[in-house]
């Protein structure tokens, strides 16, 4: 094992365990084992195996979460900028997703961060739909549907259909777009 591994590469895979095998597979010798590198490897960049785990997490924050939200603010048009959320949210790896949602419920810290992502996905959504809208009840109401559903295509033990999820997402925005969010429920 004579290969060289970079810090990202690190959190790239330690996301593809989680995908694959879940919280309960990742372990030290399965992300050094797919990097092809020793356990003094990961020892350069890590102090330890709870200090990996937290910067895995604030790695998964930093560029599943954050830069999508950078990347979503920077186009202006309402409905561009939900296709290009619907791409993003594809994209994600929704095996690690479902998997670090598990992981949070056995570590409070992960739990913390969670809650944290949750907010700032609702935060992206409720924008969005403040945009087309204009009214807060509305946003909130389209804002929980995305979330949900999220959480719902990351949890189901179905087979992930991304044909699916477009369809499902265009006929949430066709709905935001008609105005039948004018129905929703008051607080």
């Amino acid at each position: 094992m004579a290969t060289v591994a970079t810090r990202e590469a690190y959190f790239e895979t330690g996301l593809e365990v989680l995908a694959d095998l879940g919280f309960g597979g990742l372990k030290l010798a399965e992300v050094c084992h797919r990097l092809g590198v020793t356990t003094g490897s990961f020892y350069h960049y890590f102090s330890s195996w709870p200090a990996y785990s937290r910067e895995l997490i604030a790695y998964w924050v930093q560029d599943r979460t954050m830069r999508m939200a950078r990347a979503f603010n920077a186009v202006t048009d309402p409905r561009q900028r939900m296709q290009v959320i619907i791409r993003a949210v594809l994209s994600l790896p929704h095996g690690a997703e479902a998997a670090i949602r598990s992981w949070s419920s056995v570590d409070p810290e992960v739990y913390k961060v969670q809650v944290e992502v949750d907010e700032e996905r609702y935060r992206v959504c409720y924008d969005y739909a403040m945009d087309i809208v204009r009214d807060e009840r509305q946003a909130e109401v389209f804002a929980d549907w995305c979330v949900y559903m999220l959480v719902g295509y990351e949890q189901a033990t179905l087979p992930r259909d991304p044909r699916v999820y477009e369809w499902i997402s265009s006929q949430m925005l066709d709905a935001l777009d008609s105005g039948s969010f004018s129905t929703v429920p008051p607080r």
